[in-house]
């Protein structure tokens, strides 16, 4: 670790933090949008039926004139009709008659289904009228008028709409975009109070404990009292284990940066390094590590991504094993087998546990980035993982390749 390398993981938090603050501010636009737009058509639907009502008021004294002088000639045709039978029509409207029943005695009309119930309405741009005679001519309890809707009145609403539709828009947009500028000031100076400490720490952290495992590696345990050597060993674990969450935290950052250093690798010969390596923790525990090699697979890999996946499962099989437990690592020609006879996970929440920061269990100390992390270095090399478990009994992992 050096100063490049701190510089990077700064570098990579503050892109973090600048995607989380846009995926906020995006999300929050979009629902403004989708806000925005119903509000405006709400308010396009109110203008608009507004419009219409005082259109057809305007008509509807014009109409009632026409209707009027329909009828009076519905009436010469009553007490005409054995000599003209013929119904009259007029070049400014259509109109049809209908019986108390509703059915229909006559009519010019192309469209048929009348809403008499109505007095004055719009459909497929033209207006009905509807009247009831004082008297029965020809049997006739309902007169309709049809007339076709002014074609300036649709285009004018629907300009009227569009302008002011859009104008609202803007000003709307405008005020939610600063809005939301506003908000997120404060939480965006939080979270970089936040990171800017979180990064600080980290690093800090890494220089002692690595001196802490540096120093404890060079003592001959061998020459120590028995009560000094277990106090030496408590303080190995611990340091390892931060420097284990250090490794995580930066990988999970760095991920995206790494470059990999691909080369032949022994998958045998690390798989005893990385039990060799958390033999101390399986042994304050005394959980046996039972290594069964039965193929030597060499993989094209980068050495310290490998070792990272097997040490966060290797962690897990240890952190929640039962005491006195057992971890059994299978390896064949395409596939490494860790199972454990720990807690054990319902069947329903395997799918989950891939997740970044999912944890099932909180009794057990840990952030939940470990085996997100093996998942995104098998995608890397794709490897399939997959998990079976039966609750308190047994967990397995397997991670299976191409040969």
């Amino acid at each position: 670790w050096n100063l490049q390398a701190a510089q990077s993981v700064l570098k990579s938090w503050d892109i973090n933090l600048l995607n989380r603050e846009k995926k906020t501010f995006f999300s929050f636009l979009g629902l403004y949008f989708v806000f925005i737009m119903l509000l405006i058509s709400t308010l396009g639907i109110l203008y608009y039926n507004f419009q219409k009502d005082l259109m057809l008021q305007t008509k509807r004294l014009e109409l009632s004139d026409f209707a009027n002088e329909q009828i009076l000639k519905l009436k010469a045709l009553h007490v005409n009709f054995e000599n003209d039978r013929v119904y009259p029509r007029d070049t400014r409207f259509e109109s049809a008659i209908f019986d108390s029943s509703k059915k229909e005695i006559f009519s010019t009309f192309d469209f048929k289904q009348i809403a008499l119930d109505e007095v004055i309405y719009l459909q497929n741009r033209k207006i009905y009228f509807i009247k009831e005679p004082e008297s029965y001519y020809l049997g006739t309890k309902f007169l309709v008028l049809q007339v076709p809707s002014d074609a300036s009145w649709h285009q004018d609403v629907s300009k009227n709409i569009l302008f002011y539709g859009a104008g609202f828009f803007l000003v709307m947009m405008s005020l939610g975009y600063f809005l939301m500028k506003l908000f997120l000031k404060p939480m965006r100076d939080a979270i970089e109070l936040l990171d800017r400490f979180i990064k600080d720490t980290t690093h800090e952290l890494n220089t002692p404990v690595n001196a802490i495992i540096s120093n404890i590696e060079m003592i001959d345990k061998n020459s120590l009292d028995e009560k000094l050597a277990k106090k030496i060993n408590r303080i190995d674990i611990g340091a390892r284990t931060v420097s284990n969450l250090y490794q995580d935290l930066t990988y999970l950052v760095l991920s995206h940066k790494i470059i990999s250093h691909n080369e032949q690798l022994d998958l045998a010969q690390l798989l005893k390094k990385r039990v060799e390596y958390f033999e101390l923790f399986a042994n304050s525990r005394k959980i046996e590590i039972i290594l069964d090699i039965k193929a030597n697979p060499s993989l094209h890999v980068d050495r310290k991504k490998m070792a990272k996946l097997i040490d966060n499962l290797l962690s897990n099989a240890i952190k929640y094993n039962k005491l006195k437990g057992y971890i059994k690592i299978t390896l064949l020609e395409c596939e490494f087998r860790i199972k454990d006879s720990g807690k054990g996970i319902a069947k329903d929440k395997i799918k989950e546990i891939f997740e970044r920061y999912k944890r099932v269990d909180t009794t057990v100390g840990g952030f939940g980035i470990g085996l997100s992390i093996v998942m995104m270095i098998a995608n890397e090399y794709k490897m399939q993982v997959s998990m079976d478990s039966c609750e308190n009994e047994w967990t397995e992992v397997s991670v299976k390749w191409e040969s």
